[in-house]
């Protein structure tokens, strides 16, 4: 601080900042550039053909594909996640009523945020090849198994270009619930206890404690909870690949475009069109974040 203020911040974040430029922007940068070529990955000079790969693109079915199964993703995924996840927590925090003057959980919330973070921890090729296991076509299947002692014949979770999808969802609604229970656990946490206990006295049930307490006042959690699963329901990449027949099969049904930015580059190695696919996922995710915290923005509520 000798030196004053200015030198002393600048000396703390030249080195972030430089290895923030040298491997986050270089690299989209060099994305952006790649994207206006045919570079197949071989060539030190590749040839410069502006926009053709994304005119390409508007050809090509496996894109669109893709891109429809991101909008179902947006739509269903963080829906589901975020209703489970919002009634885990508040079972967890208020749900018990209260208990020696004060609002409490469920008994034995505790072990069961435990339970709930256990996907969590989990590798996706670990929860991939769980998955494979449960949802397998015949009786050895554990969902399978549990239809035909009722007299269900088995069904092909993953091979039914109508069901394929929404299986590989329910995957990730099971996965990501435990760190949106948590996370709003510690949103509903940060509520003082005083308001929930004088609704209750006011004679407010769970349901009016939950739409007219705990939602208006986890709001900006809600915000961001959704802008984190709307950015997770544009990857998607590993559990696709992992559950998926054939790669985002049957027939294109599961599809995603990292998927497809992945088989574009190291199949027939045309990285130029595989750039051209993630520049388009890149600025489809920027949009529905700008535009998810436009829509949802709201007063804050101070205590």
């Amino acid at each position: 601080m000798r030196h004053g203020r200015y030198p002393f911040v600048v000396g703390f974040l030249a080195a972030p900042v430089l290895l923030y430029v040298v491997f986050v922007i270089s690299p989209y940068l060099q994305a952006f550039y790649i994207a206006l070529t045919d570079w197949k990955g071989l060539s030190a000079t590749p040839r410069f053909v502006g926009l053709e790969n994304f005119t390409r693109l508007l050809d090509n079915e496996a894109f669109w594909a893709a891109v429809r199964h991101h909008g179902v993703l947006l739509l269903a995924m963080p829906l589901a996640t975020i209703v489970i996840a919002l009634l885990f927590a508040f079972l967890l925090n208020v749900g018990g009523g209260q208990r020696g003057g004060r609002m409490t959980g469920v008994r034995g919330s505790k072990v069961y945020r435990v339970i709930f973070f256990m996907p969590q921890v989990l590798a996706v090729a670990v929860v991939g090849a769980l998955f494979q296991a449960i949802y397998r076509p015949d009786e050895t299947g554990v969902v399978n198994g549990l239809l035909a002692k009722v007299g269900i014949e088995p069904v092909g979770w993953l091979i039914d270009p109508d069901l394929a999808l929404w299986s590989i969802i329910g995957v990730m609604v099971w996965q990501g619930v435990g760190f949106y229970v948590v996370l709003f656990s510690a949103g509903m946490s940060s509520i003082p206890k005083d308001v929930f206990e004088a609704a209750a006295l006011d004679g407010a049930g769970r349901f009016t404690l939950f739409f007219r307490i705990t939602l208006p006042l986890l709001w900006d959690t809600l915000q961001v909870a959704w802008v984190y699963l709307g950015i997770a329901a544009f990857d998607g990449f590993a559990l696709v690949q992992v559950l998926s027949v054939n790669l985002g099969g049957p027939d294109n049904a599961t599809t995603v475009l990292p998927l497809e930015i992945w088989r574009t580059a190291f199949g027939p190695f045309r990285f130029g069109y595989a750039s051209a696919m993630g520049v388009a996922l890149f600025f489809m995710t920027i949009t529905f974040a700008a535009l998810t915290l436009r829509v949802t923005r709201r007063e804050r509520i101070e205590f």
